[in-house]
This record gives C-alpha cells, sequence and structure tokens, in this order.
C-alpha cells in the first residue's frame, strides 16, 4: 500500500498548523498554557517569538503549515520508496 503524498503532506499541515494555532490562542487567555512547549517552537521557527500577540501567532502558524507539509511529504516519498 502507498500512501498518497500530496494527501498525507496535506494533513500533515493541518495537523500541526491547527496544533500551533490552539496552543498559541490558548496562551494568549491562559499566559501559562503551553509557555515552555512555545518558546522550544520559537527556538526553531526565526521569526516566530512565543507569547507576544496575534502576529506572533499567524507566523506561527503559517511555519508550521510549510514546515509539516514539507516534512510529511519527504516522510511519504520515502514510505513509498523503501522496500518493505
Amino acid at each position: 500500500m502507498k500512501l498518497s503524498i500530496k494527501k498525507f503532506a496535506l494533513s500533515c499541515s493541518i495537523l500541526w498548523g491547527l496544533a500551533i494555532l490552539i496552543v498559541s490562542i490558548s496562551n494568549l487567555v491562559w499566559p501559562d498554557y503551553g509557555a515552555v512547549f512555545l518558546t522550544v517552537v520559537a527556538s526553531i521557527y526565526p521569526g516566530y517569538e512565543a507569547m507576544s500577540g496575534v502576529s506572533s501567532i499567524i507566523i506561527g502558524t503559517l511555519y508550521a503549515i510549510v514546515d509539516a507539509g514539507i516534512g510529511g511529504a519527504i516522510f511519504a516519498w520515502l514510505y513509498n520508496i523503501l522496500p518493505g
């Protein structure tokens, strides 16, 4: 069985993008929520500043969507080409 690279990449993008978006918005409501997680994410994505406002949430979400899309596409591609 082969994975659809496009569908897998899109699924990864949606899930990771939503995860970053939800944790970031939750952090605006409850400042301690996900603070350590968002700090780790900020150390990976240049230009994203954890817990600093709506523009940062948008930047982090866009980074997450692109990052997970590329990672998901590579994963599906490797899964399809490796023998098994």
